[in-house]
């Protein structure tokens, strides 16, 4: 059997030689303090630098997404080009410091300068307007040397449910799959799409 995040990565890779703009993206769902679901659009990274390796989003600290993704998480890809989707449930581990404020640095600039704002009004606070927004941004001071702030902060997804669907079966019964992992191992069952 295939491990699911080596298929995950090999199917991702073919999404970005068809160039699937979802191919960089998930989407993130949580739980938040009401038990209620929220679910949102995040770049979804391959991490592997020597000492980690898997799947990472980033977030800011300040965001509400931060708190309600400590302990476990859903991630759904949908690959319209490919015609594939994977659906996964993984525990978070926070990714170290270094490997945060090397990261940071390959950031565009200004997703940078957004974490700078952040430190001053949270992400999903109010403002007045969009321009006000803009103007709040320009006027955010950036730190000499530019280094990401504490807020900046990273999440090594750990999945131990992998669910693969492929609509692009020729007799037109999709092909769904569930990988589970059961301590170093992972299990595969066939499952009706």
């Amino acid at each position: 059997m295939q491990d699911p995040l080596s298929r995950f990565k090999a199917d991702r890779q073919a999404a970005w030689g068809a160039k699937d703009p979802m191919a960089a993206v998930c989407v993130l769902a949580t739980v938040d303090t009401d038990g209620l679901p929220q679910a949102r659009t995040l770049v979804l990274r391959d991490v592997a630098d020597g000492s980690i390796e898997g799947l990472a989003i980033y977030i800011n600290a300040s965001s509400p997404k931060w708190q309600q993704s400590q302990g476990r998480v859903a991630i759904q890809t949908w690959w319209p080009a490919t015609q594939i989707q994977y659906r996964m449930q993984a525990s978070c581990q926070e990714l170290p410091a270094d490997h945060i404020a090397d990261s940071w640095q390959l950031r565009p600039d200004p997703p940078k300068r957004m974490d700078w704002l952040y430190q001053e009004h949270p992400q999903g606070s109010q403002v007045k307007d969009r321009q006000t927004l803009l103007d709040l941004l320009d006027a955010t001071v950036l730190p000499e040397p530019l280094v990401a702030p504490e807020g900046a902060k990273g999440l090594l997804l750990l999945p131990d449910v992998i669910e693969r669907l492929d609509l692009t079966q020729s007799n037109g019964v999709h092909d769904r799959v569930r990988y589970h992992r059961e301590g170093d191992r992972w299990q595969q069952r066939t499952l009706v799409p």
